[in-house]
């Protein structure tokens, strides 16, 4: 029993060492979801998995008549991991966001399972699978991919709006769409341009910046 014991506990540290280290990169990349709850994630997992396993030995001894089917809490468990990758999804303004977090947390809630199941070879390989996907693709992605940002900027006229936004398009950015609106009295009168932006994450925000600064009379509000 004490030997049963040691190797559940070598299990579930297991685990917590491997959903730790996942949400050690998450932490990094400032996401929804970091350590804590990754590490939570593995441990809770793996505990699931071992009471699945050996949690009801007694009953079964006493009643032989009981049916055991071990996957139907770790069946729950991938279940119940849902409600909270859910909860790091947010839709913004056309714009979905957590998803890849809510993808490592169900991989990681999995790589829990494993070394609850005492697969330690296999969830290490797994892990190991995943920060080269988290991170090492992400490299990848920043020089040579393309990603949406939320440009916000103000104009005191309609003509510099207008200018701005053909400076944008001769940059090679392509605008999904935009919305102008023109705010403030007839003695003080601004317009306000929300849009929608394609660009290489290389250019992103440095070169953006750098073009608001070179024209004048425009003023970034935010860009997400």
């Amino acid at each position: 029993m004490e030997n049963a014991t040691f190797e559940f506990i070598i299990r579930l540290l297991f685990a917590s060492v491997l959903g730790g280290t996942i949400g050690l990169e998450r932490n990094y990349r400032a996401k929804e979801a970091g350590f804590r709850t990754h590490f939570l994630v593995a441990l809770g997992s793996a505990l699931f998995m071992i009471v699945s396993q050996y949690g009801f030995d007694t009953s079964l001894e006493r009643l032989s008549k009981i049916s055991w089917d071990p996957s139907r809490i770790a069946s729950q468990v991938v279940t119940g991991i849902g409600f909270i990758g859910a909860g790091t999804i947010i839709f913004q303004k056309h714009v979905i966001r957590g998803l890849t977090t809510a993808a490592g947390l169900w991989v990681t809630s999995a790589i829990g399972l494993t070394c609850g199941a005492g697969l330690y070879i296999i969830a290490t390989a797994s892990t190991i699978l995943v920060l080269i996907c988290l991170e090492a693709l992400s490299f990848i992605f920043t020089h040579f991919g393309t990603r949406y940002i939320l440009l916000s900027f103000t104009t005191t006229t309609k003509e510099d709006a207008i200018a701005t936004i053909k400076r944008l398009r001769k940059e090679d950015m392509d605008i999904g769409t935009y919305k102008m609106k023109e705010q403030g009295d007839l003695a003080k009168k601004t317009y306000k341009i929300d849009m929608e932006i394609k660009l290489k994450r290389r250019d992103y925000e440095t070169h953006i910046l750098q073009l608001m600064e070179e024209l004048e009379d425009v003023s970034v509000e935010s860009m997400d």
